[in-house]
């Protein structure tokens, strides 16, 4: 019964969508409709409203979306979606300041004497509107309205000119900062979740642990990620567009001929140049280069835009005196933040921060607030300009949001007659694993975009099929490649026949001349390109992946080396560096060796000499470490098909042990006497038998040698890991001891000066009261803890304060521990002194050599050669699947 109420469901959305209704109802009334139908049906028929529900009761189901939607927005850290009212006021106020009329007559004259310039001036100002305004609607109509009519009269084919501005008005879906990627990036996040406790539960039922190692994870997403990831597959797409325009117009040059420039390209052309096309390009770079070069957050970026387009608007639409005033002094106190905060420390956390600058830059802001206000200004008393913004920007915004609430009720309702589990069977039962998987869920999404919007399949199919596809450890992929691929094949949904928006937007402002089938006819060609560039993507998932591992690793917040997400690429730059630096590091060695180290106290040198054995003893263990993955990487080709053919009988014995636990549950429900209350439950005993046969038929063909195979397939794995762990425990607990040792023997000269303030501690015992001469030591305690091998002489000044003020308090034992302090502190100084004189610097040498090699988990950060080698190597992800 729960697979007839789910198709009830589905054909109940697709109905009302169908016939027009509102998706912000459609969804919500179909899932509560749908319901509440199998809570009367149950009531009816078992005797129970939640009996013909997988799993929870009806109530619960029908509260279950609200519940959901609020307990992931009321978040205070969910701050993602804060960012599309900002991104939406942004589009519309700049769509409203005739940025679009500008730029396309200021391109047309620039391209247009190319072959085909007319279409590529149309492809470039459309990317330069999806970074600005990404309004699909707007774009087109803007394109349709100027750039269409001299199309025409110049005589390009119909079919052409129409789809290079049909494809090019959808740009906004995919180029940064976009609306679908910011919705994206928040239901991906939701489904990085899912996927992550599936994968635990697939990797606990596989090895017996319970804690999965973290490189196993699934890889997340921000809205930010999603930008840098979309960056370069939308300038590909781009770049196809222009290739393909030009390549027509080469082959066909009657249908796209190239137009004689009808002014001269002297300086007042330049400028016009400029002032069309640097102050969109500076917009975009402030926007997209604050997310990633990790000066702002999405949402603060957002907030930025909103007010770089209330400042552009503000000159743009005014045209008397001064027009540019409030834009220059807007312009003038960034600049002189930026300057101030260079040159100052305008930190007022900060005891240290400067009177002067923070005064000056006080003023600074003021002066922009004053020159955002005189722009906001302006653009609400001309034309009702700003009012208009706000009024399209909250309905917009509210009709995104309550499309969320509504889609999270449908959902529930989906889940709650198991169509998830439903379609986790269906995909993880397909041959050829994860690679088919993907494929045809990206091929429902492609025929879904001819009757559904963006939005409805971003909120809809993405939650339910996300979760599965990035579960899947075969491909390993991130959340970001996969928003992005989704991206891009949503972006068709605008081209698509016969609910394509973008061919209602142009079919509306298009002359009569322009034929409708040859707007038909323009899109096939831009939708194949859409479709090439999500093989391209597809391919080479590095497109997506490498900016943003670029900007993480270059970042002031970087994650270390250790990360466990690195570790992979960061052993095979051990494994290249380290024997190319044997030589360096042996000599290093030895040079120390034969320094009096006689110095050292026992301690110390018992770790020095453990460090040195440590090192000898690495690079066998290197290559101990380098054999092992060998031995993985050889057993790895005979173990995967066997591994992919028991993981899929394993997959089928699932499935019928939920099919199994359904009927259960359904049997539970048939409480009574009559005889077709017991026919009922006898049907249902004998389907459970015959999935209990199909059970045992499936687990009798695994191959008879799998138990022996898996498990020395986990010996080899195991003696890699073990292989790593010597490897790393020999080298890196090494290696600290030179850092620290060096450290320790630098911070002599501190304890130097500190000796005759510890000569006085006699003379403070005897003239100070116990409590004051207590706070005296325990400032002298605090300064000699933050020291490097400070710690002995730390405790030692403890126990002359203990001795002070504790419970059997004697001045006469304080005074005997603080000559005693003294003369530790002493013999701290001596022997420190005595290496840094002797052998400090062969010390140092050696920690030199190995600071990236031996000690590269030990640093913050990697450096930028090894951060770039890093970014390219994680844009890749390994397949893991035979960790499960």
């Amino acid at each position: 019964m729960e697979l007839l109420f789910l198709a009830i469901l589905i054909g109940l959305m697709m109905l009302t969508l169908g016939l027009g209704f509102p998706v912000a109802f459609a969804l919500p009334g179909s899932a509560i409709a749908t319901i509440g139908l199998a809570a009367g049906t149950g009531y009816v028929f078992a005797g129970s409203t939640d009996a013909y529900f997988a799993h929870g009761s009806a109530v619960e189901w029908l509260s279950a979306g609200v519940t959901n939607f609020r307990g992931i927005y009321w978040e205070a850290e969910r701050d993602t979606l804060i960012a599309i009212p900002l991104f939406i006021f942004m589009g519309i106020m700049l769509q409203r300041s005739k940025i679009a009329e500008e730029l396309l007559v200021t391109m047309a004259r620039l391209f247009g004497g190319l072959p085909g310039g007319l279409g590529i001036s149309v492809v470039v100002v459309g990317a330069l509107l999806a970074a600005t305004t990404g309004i699909v609607g707007a774009t087109v109509v803007a394109m349709g309205l100027i750039s269409l009519p001299a199309m025409l009269r110049n005589n390009y084919s119909h079919p052409l000119a129409t789809g290079t501005i049909l494809s090019s008005g959808t740009l906004g879906q995919i180029i940064p900062p976009s609306i679908v990627l910011i919705i994206l990036a928040d239901q991906l996040s939701s489904a990085v979740d899912q996927a992550s406790a599936m994968r635990q539960a697939a990797y606990r039922e596989a090895t017996g642990q319970f804690s999965m190692p973290s490189e196993l994870d699934v890889v997340t997403t921000s809205a930010g990620d999603m930008f840098m990831g979309a960056l370069i597959p939308g300038m590909v797409l781009v770049g196809l567009y222009v290739l393909y325009i030009l390549g027509y117009a080469l082959l066909r040059p009657q249908n796209a001929p190239s137009v004689p420039i009808d002014t001269q390209m002297d300086r007042r052309f330049w400028t016009q140049v400029f002032f069309a096309t640097v102050p969109p390009l500076a917009l975009i770079f402030i926007v997209l280069g604050s997310i990633i070069m990790g000066v702002a957050t999405v949402t603060q970026a957002g907030a930025v835009g909103a007010a770089g387009a209330t400042v552009m608007a503000g000159y743009k639409l005014y045209e008397g005196r001064g027009r540019y005033v409030p834009a220059i002094l807007a312009v003038l106190s960034l600049f002189a933040i930026g300057y101030l905060h260079a040159t100052f420390n305008l930190n007022l956390r900060s005891l240290e921060f400067s009177t002067v600058g923070v005064t000056l830059a006080v003023i600074a802001v003021f002066v922009l607030v004053f020159a955002l206000g005189w722009s906001a200004l302006r653009a609400y008393h001309i034309d009702g300009t700003l009012t208009g913004v706000m009024s399209d920007t909250a309905k917009t915004t509210s009709l995104v949001f309550i499309i969320l609430l509504g889609a999270a009720m449908l959902i529930s309702a989906f889940r709650a007659f198991g169509g998830e589990v439903l379609v986790k069977d269906f995909l993880g039962g397909l041959p050829g694993g994860f690679w088919m998987q993907f494929i045809l869920v990206m091929l429902v999404i492609f025929l879904l975009g001819f009757f559904l919007d963006f939005i409805e399949i971003a909120i809809v199919v993405v939650p339910i099929v996300a979760p599965i596809l990035l579960m899947n450890p075969e491909a390993n992929v991130t959340a970001i490649w996969l928003g992005v691929m989704i991206g891009l094949n949503i972006q068709t949904s605008f081209l698509t026949p016969p609910f394509g928006f973008a061919l209602f937007y142009l079919r509306g402002v298009a002359a009569a001349t322009v034929r409708t089938v040859s707007m038909y006819k323009g899109v096939v060609p831009f939708i194949a390109l859409q479709l090439l560039s999500l093989v391209i993507v597809g391919f080479n998932p590095q497109l997506v992946n490498y900016l943003p591992a670029r900007v993480s690793l270059l970042s002031e917040t970087a994650p270390p080396p250790r990360n466990p997400r690195l570790q992979q690429c960061v052993e095979g730059i051990l494994l290249r560096e380290i024997p190319q630096a044997e030589g360096e590091i042996r000599a290093a060695m030895a040079e120390l060796r034969t320094a009096d180290l006689a110095v050292l106290p026992p301690f110390e040198a018992r770790q020095l000499e453990t460090a040195l054995e440590g090192f000898e003893e690495g690079f066998d263990l290197l290559e101990e470490f380098r054999a092992a993955l060998q031995r993985v990487e050889d057993a790895t080709p005979a173990y995967r098909p066997l591994h992919r053919e028991v993981s899929r009988l394993n997959a089928e014995v699932a499935r019928r042990d939920t099919m199994i636990e359904r009927l259960q549950r359904q049997a539970r429900f048939l409480r009574g006497e009559t005889a077709e209350l017991a026919e009922a439950r006898a049907d249902i005993a004998a389907r459970i038998e015959a999935l209990e046969q199909e059970k045992a038929e499936i687990l009798a063909d695994i191959p008879e040698r799998w138990d022996a195979e898996h498990d020395a397939f986990l010996e080899v794995l195991r003696e890699e890991n073990m292989a790593r762990n010597a490897f790393r425990r020999s080298t890196e607990q090494g290696y600290v001891v030179l850092r620290e040792l060096a450290d320790t023997i630098t911070a002599g000269e501190e304890i130097a000066a500190m000796l005759p303030r510890l000569a006085e501690l006699p003379q403070v015992i005897a003239d100070m009261e116990p409590e004051e001469a207590g706070e005296h030591i325990r400032a002298l305690e605090r300064e000699v803890g933050s020291l490097p091998g400070g710690n002995d002489l730390r405790g030692a000044l403890s126990d002359v304060r203990r001795s002070l003020t504790g419970r059997n308090a004697s001045e006469e034992d304080a005074l005997e521990q603080a000559r005693d302090a003294l003369d530790l502190a002493r013999a701290e100084v001596d022997w420190r002194q005595a290496a840094a004189a002797g052998w400090l610097a062969d010390l140092e040498r050696l920690e030199a050599a190995t600071r990236l090699n031996f000690g590269l988990r030990e640093q913050d950060r990697l450096t930028r050669d090894q951060a770039l080698e890093v970014a390219a190597c994680v844009a890749n992800p390994p397949d893991v699947s035979l960790r499960f």
